[in-house]
């Protein structure tokens, strides 16, 4: 029975597998290697499916560029709404989210999954550069989120905008995650999470009955 539609075709589940699994096969080279080294044949023999199938399933490498675009940012969202994330709604869950990383050592070595993807595919085109920024948008939202939810309980004062604190958040991160690459050593990325984590401490509301 047919699960889902791709190009216009119905897949049943054993296509949606060999889908996946091209998928998966194209974002682990492109990583590793760049979108322009990264050959349909490469692909091909990654995903151990023949050429037929992996033009079936993805025309052009435009496509499948898209299809690793979209792919990569749902890898992102699903992995911080799992333990030991969670909410990013307290300081304590933004410190244990960054040392996530920062205790990273081989996070040096390609960086940020996503951030690098974007990096390389961003000048391709307006539609291109519209899937990324939605990516980023989505991967923000679960900061401003957070922070929005610390403000709502009155842990942060009402001058803290959440959506701004959130983009510090993720430009800290992918700035952090590129000095790293050039340095080979997670400080740059620790040094930057936590001078806007201590950042956005300083909006924490005083407690209850304290004086000016």
């Amino acid at each position: 029975m047919a699960t889902t539609m791709t190009s216009g075709q119905s897949l049943t589940p054993k296509g949606l597998a060999t889908r996946e699994r091209i998928i998966e096969a194209a974002a682990k080279l492109i990583y590793e290697r760049g979108v322009h080294l990264t050959s349909n044949e490469n692909v091909r023999q990654e995903a151990g499916v023949s050429g037929s199938q992996l033009t079936r399933h993805f025309p052009t490498k435009e496509a499948l560029v898209h299809a690793v675009i979209e792919w990569r940012a749902e890898k992102v969202i699903e992995g911080h709404q799992v333990p030991p994330f969670g909410r990013l709604d307290s300081i304590t869950a933004l410190r244990r989210w960054a040392r996530t990383y920062t205790d990273r050592d081989d996070m040096v070595c390609g960086g940020c999954s996503f951030g690098s993807l974007a990096a390389e595919v961003i000048k391709t085109g307006p539609a291109v550069r519209s899937e990324v920024a939605e990516g980023f948008a989505r991967w923000s939202e679960l900061f401003r989120s957070g922070l929005q939810s610390m403000r709502d309980r009155g842990e942060l004062n009402s001058a803290a905008d959440p959506q701004q604190l959130a983009t510090m958040l993720m430009a800290a991160f992918q700035g952090g995650m590129l000095l790293d690459q050039a340095a080979g050593d997670t400080t740059a990325l620790r040094q930057s999470l936590a001078g806007v984590i201590s950042y956005i401490e300083t909006f924490a509301a005083a407690p209850a009955g304290t004086q000016d």
